[in-house]
Order: structure tokens, then sequence, then C-alpha cells
């Protein structure tokens, strides 16, 4: 093991009473929660459908919603039981006990069940300086107890880095396995989406995920992100790691088919590889509102998960 990783160890482990407490206190939606990815429950579908808070990152700028309303406007206004949180629009929440309590309440009051926590702006997990990367790795640690308290199953991370392609496969591999061993703890995941970089190509992150090796490190292919890679053979290079998908879209043409990424091509893959969680929306269009595209996202969904399950 490498000297920063001793390092990081060594003051990383949580103390008996620390992780009673992140258990107890009726904070934690479900204690029990274990290292796979949360299972889609909801009857017998091929996969189950979530949103992520990003597809209404305008109306959630702008004040129209509040971050603890997101809950209940996933139930009342898109009909969807399961959200993924971003930590942009709580970013000073992650260690207010109180807060996090009444988020924790408002998602249980309606059905809807938390699954992850999307973590942005905290530095690189990469970073080829040791002293920034272990800064990078411990920035995280609020928001994975935040996530348990919210009976999250993972936080999703970008594995950023600088250097060379081997050079940042094993400087990501280092900062994802130290955040990994701090996140075990609490039985989440730490979850890695093709985001930039060298993570948007497919092959370089499954490497990162085989140098890993660790059960709860895994990825969550993006439908898009890919840029100049192809977005089929990155997904299917993701999904052998996959504890959640996310359902990328910006436009949709006149028989409701997303016109960057052919669906039925994508879910197939999600179904050949064993997948059977829950695929998140993420609308990311400007030709429709933000409340439009959901819909339309949902409803396509819908209708290839039907047609396949047939």
């Amino acid at each position: 093991m490498p000297t920063d990783a001793r390092r990081a160890s060594s003051i990383t482990p949580l103390t008996r009473r620390r992780f009673g407490l992140l258990l107890g206190g009726g904070l934690v939606a479900n204690a029990s929660r274990m290292l796979a990815a949360d299972s889609n429950s909801s009857g017998n579908p091929l996969f189950g459908i979530s949103l992520a808070q990003w597809s209404l990152h305008r109306t959630l700028f702008d004040g129209t919603i509040d971050n603890l309303d997101f809950p209940r406007e996933a139930k009342r206004t898109y009909g969807i039981d399961a959200v993924e949180y971003v930590n942009q629009f709580f970013k000073d929440k992650a260690k207010d006990l109180k807060y996090l309590g009444e988020l924790s309440q408002r998602a249980a009051d309606v059905g809807v069940r938390n699954l992850l926590i999307m973590c942005d702006g905290l530095g690189k997990l990469g970073d080829p300086d040791a002293a920034a990367r272990t800064a990078a790795i411990e920035n995280h640690f609020p928001w994975v107890e935040a996530a348990k308290r919210l009976g999250c199953h993972s936080i999703r991370v970008n594995a950023a880095s600088a250097g060379s392609f081997d050079e940042q496969q094993k400087l990501a591999a280092d900062g994802l396995s130290r955040l990994a061993e701090y996140a075990g703890q609490l039985e989440l995941n730490v979850i890695v989406e093709n985001h930039g970089g060298l993570s948007s190509d497919g092959g370089w992150l499954a490497s990162v995920m085989r140098l890993v090796d660790r059960p709860n490190v895994g990825t969550l292919p993006d439908f898009g992100n890919f840029y100049d890679y192809d977005r089929y053979q990155g997904v299917e290079e993701l999904l052998p790691y996959a504890k959640g998908v996310s359902a990328k879209s910006h436009a949709f043409d006149a028989e409701g088919n997303e016109t960057k990424t052919d669906y039925r091509r994508m879910l197939r893959l999600v179904i050949a590889a064993g997948y059977s969680g829950f695929v998140g929306i993420e609308y990311e269009g400007q030709d429709l509102p933000e409340p439009v595209g959901i819909k339309a996202t949902k409803k396509l969904l819908e209708r290839v998960r039907t047609e396949l399950s047939t």
C-alpha cells in the first residue's frame, strides 16, 4: 500500500461510538443497507425509474422549488418514487443533522426512496499532488455520512486527475480506494460517472475499476458524457461495475425518441449486463421546459421497458 494510503487509513476509521450515532437517532432511512446497489423492488419491471435532481437544476437554482421539496416534486409531479440528489443544492448542509433529518422525513412522508448523492466541487480524487489528493478524499467524508443519514446506497464522485493515461489510472485508483475504505465502514458505495476528462473514456474508467477491485466501488454509466468516445461501447464497458445508470436526454423527435441516443439499443445493453436496478432520468435539454423534458424521458423509458419486456 502506498505511503499516502497508509497515512490516510490511520486517521479515517470511525470510532464505535460515532458509527453508532450515524446508524441511530432515527435519521437513517435504512440502516441495514448493504454494499450492493439499491435494487428495484417495485413489482417485476426490468428496471426501476428514478429522477436525478440535475434534471431540475434551473428550477432549483432560480428558487422555484427548494431542495427540501424535491422528493415531493418527484412523486407528485412525475410519479417517481426514487431520487438522486446533487450536493450543489444543499452544499452547506452535509453536517446539518436537523436539515438532513427533515429531508429524510419529507422523502419518507411521500414514499420516496433516496438512492444517492452526486458530489461535485470537492477536489480531484486523482490529484497528482499527494496532499491535495488526501484533502479531496477527506472533503467527501461528510457527504458519505450525509448519504448514510438519508438512507442512500452510494455517493457519486468524479475520477478527475492529471498526467499521462497510465498515471491518471493509478492516481484515481488510489483516491477511490482510500475513499471507499472510509465509505465501507458505513456500508456505502463510491460510484464514478463518466463525467469529463479520461473518465469519459470507457476503457480507461473500466481499467480504474479493475485496479481498485473493491466491492463498494463501481460506476454510474451515463448515456451521454462520452463526447469523442462511442457511447454504446462506453456504457457496455462500464456496466459490469454499475451500481446505477443515468439516462441522459436532450431532445426528442416527433415519435418521442431521444435524438442523440438510441434508448432501445442502450437499454438492451443494460438488461443484457444483468442490471435490474434504477435508471435515473437526467434531462439536460434546452428546447423543452424541464418538466416537459422529464416527462418525455420517463415516457420513453417506460415505452422501451414495456417493449423489451415482451
